[in-house]
């Protein structure tokens, strides 16, 4: 009987290779271009593979690591910014070593397609000296978790499973294999090799260097990584997706494709240069591969014909080799862009039409909302990271003062609020601050797709969890000024949000209402008649309402009647079924 073969996501062959294997856990926290990975995963039956959606890559990595501690398999996906929250315990799990094996799935995001800056994971891999497997397709996606697990147990280490946004979210034919759960390991107490403390770490130390030479050589041998002989003139070495471009692009060219990216495998490397007249790295983002061998004493170039920014393509690398394009590369002229915009319908854009009304300064965070410092909404003076919003509006206040606290708020979502929202809300209220967080409560995890959270009440399988009570969280926190308002009542937020400015002390204003996105029912749609043409209703940003010569228009296939745009018509030229108060 032949093998079954399927049309795979990166992601999602990914999650085929983790049930498998016989992943006994999933523990992550939603980022694009990792999303989809524990999305799959949970779909596999629960008594095969758990699935849970953790608050934060932190956590989700900590639960990880009690699941192979325990003798299980277990699995972690992240983004890479989401990497940098799970480096704390990465870095020491580095040293402890696993018993079931453990693998953390990163998603690099070159061209930062989705993300607030482009970051190389492998600079992680090399810095925890843990071992970083990348592969180059849907195949290579399930084949390589299932390698990662098997060196993760060999070598008892943590492995770190590398993918970028094209990977992640490209398909190509995978075959099926039947699914083989290992047993779980019996328990031993082993406090010198799992409890960090000064003297135990200094022993585990030699032990991940050691742990790492021996991989370094083994590497050499692996078929992961492999030399493909053409044109002795020129060698190149790739890695990951990069592969699938250079061979496109340079069919006559030698390869060295590196499966294992961490560490090297130098002997082979050394081999595969000293059979090319010209050797080129081509890799996305920094220099990784490149400054390695360089440090070695190899002649290699690379980023001087590709740059670290962005990613990489056919086309790019065909013009760094100067070859010429074909006619298909053009770009047609004329083609109009796709800002990205806030949804017909949503709940924030009311909230954020307030804080531009009365003129306030806006720290912002990571999630749709961010999306508001856009024009012509433009409600949003600055983004750093998940949570920075709150620490940086407590921040303003200690550099401008009280008065400045009075027109300056933090905008966070509620997913975001409990993934790294709620220390600096405490820091605030300990350190007696005076500054005001909106927490922005759609019910979900918005951006990366709906995903549930504490603050939802249910979990990844839709199921009825323990909800989050972020006003008693709040309260808990110290803070004894809360106010709950529906953001599309614009004088009642206005008046709430004043409320809290004024207040002597932390406050915090909850916008609560659902994503529209989560609304079922029949579609409707609000409609213009007798319009003059002020603009008013353009101000809110959203893209149902359209301006044209006449006037202004609604589109009925985007428009979802929600009825925010009406009270803005000081004519009543905006009809709604859900109807208001002209402001």
């Amino acid at each position: 009987m032949m093998p079954e073969k399927k049309l795979m996501l990166g992601n999602e062959a990914v999650a085929r290779g983790c049930w498998e294997c016989g992943v006994h856990a999933v523990n992550s926290y939603p980022g694009t271009p990792s999303t989809e990975i524990t999305e799959e995963c949970a779909k596999y039956p629960r008594e095969d593979m758990l699935c849970e959606w953790a608050p934060n890559e932190k956590v989700a990595l900590e639960v990880s690591f009690g699941v192979c501690q325990s003798g299980a398999r277990a699995l972690s996906c992240m983004k890479h910014v989401g990497l940098n929250v799970a480096a704390d315990p990465l870095f020491t799990a580095a040293y402890t070593g696993v018993r079931g094996g453990l693998v953390i799935a990163v998603a690099d995001d070159p061209a930062m397609h989705s993300s607030q800056n482009e970051q190389d994971s492998r600079y992680y891999a090399r810095s925890a000296h843990l071992p970083m497997l990348e592969p180059a397709d849907a195949q290579e996606c399930k084949d390589f978790v299932k390698l990662a697990f098997d060196i993760s147990e060999k070598y008892d280490t943590p492995v770190l499973l590398r993918l970028t946004t094209r990977l992640s979210h490209s398909r190509s034919v995978v075959t099926l294999d039947e699914r083989v759960k290992p047993e779980i390991k019996p328990y031993e107490k082993d406090a010198q090799k799992y409890v960090m403390m000064p003297g135990m770490a200094k022993k585990r130390h030699l032990i991940v260097e050691d742990r790492e030479k021996r991989l370094a050589a083994d590497a050499c041998k692996m078929p992961e990584n492999r030399i493909e002989m053409r044109d002795e003139k020129l060698g190149i070495i790739c890695s990951g997706v990069c592969y699938q471009y250079v061979r496109e692009a340079l069919p006559e060219a030698s390869v060295l494709k590196l499966g294992l990216v961490n560490p090297l495998p130098r002997g082979l490397i050394e081999e595969f240069a000293g059979k090319v007249e010209r050797l080129v790295v081509i890799e996305e983002l920094e220099g990784v591969i490149e400054e390695q061998i360089a440090s070695w004493g190899i002649a290699a170039e690379g980023k001087n014909l590709t740059g670290i920014q962005g990613e990489l393509s056919v086309n790019r690398i065909r013009l760094a080799f100067g070859k010429k394009l074909p006619e298909s590369a053009d770009v047609p002229a004329g083609i109009p862009a796709r800002p990205p915009v806030l949804c017909p319908g949503c709940p924030h854009r009311g909230a954020f039409y307030v804080m531009k009304q009365m003129k306030l300064t806006v720290y912002g965070d990571i999630g749709c909302y961010t999306m508001a410092a856009l024009p012509p909404m433009s409600s949003m003076d600055a983004c750093l990271c998940m949570g920075a919003s709150v620490g940086m509006s407590f921040g303003a206040e200690k550099a401008l003062g009280r008065d400045a606290s009075r027109h300056t708020v933090a905008v966070l979502g509620d997913s975001t609020f409990v993934h790294s929202g709620i220390t600096p809300l405490i820091d605030s209220v300990y350190n007696g601050g005076h500054n005001t967080v909106c927490i922005l409560d759609n019910r979900i995890t918005g951006m990366t797709g709906h995903q549930q959270n504490p603050a939802s009440g249910k979990n990844i399988y839709n199921e009825p969890a323990a909800q989050l009570n972020l006003e008693a969280l709040c309260a808990s926190c110290g803070v004894r000024d809360i106010h709950v308002v529906d953001p599309f009542d614009l004088k009642k937020s206005r008046e709430e949000l004043q409320k809290a400015l004024d207040f002597d002390g932390v406050s915090v204003v909850i916008f609560r209402r659902p994503c529209q996105l989560l609304i079922k029912g029949e579609t409707k749609s609000a409609k213009v008649d007798g319009c003059r043409n002020c603009g008013k209703c353009l101000t809110l940003g959203c893209p149902a309402i359209e301006k044209t010569e006449s006037g202004v228009r609604i589109n009925p296939a985007l428009c979802v009647d929600c009825g925010l745009c009406a009270p803005l018509c000081a004519f009543g030229a905006i009809k709604s079924s859900v109807g208001g108060e002209n402001k």
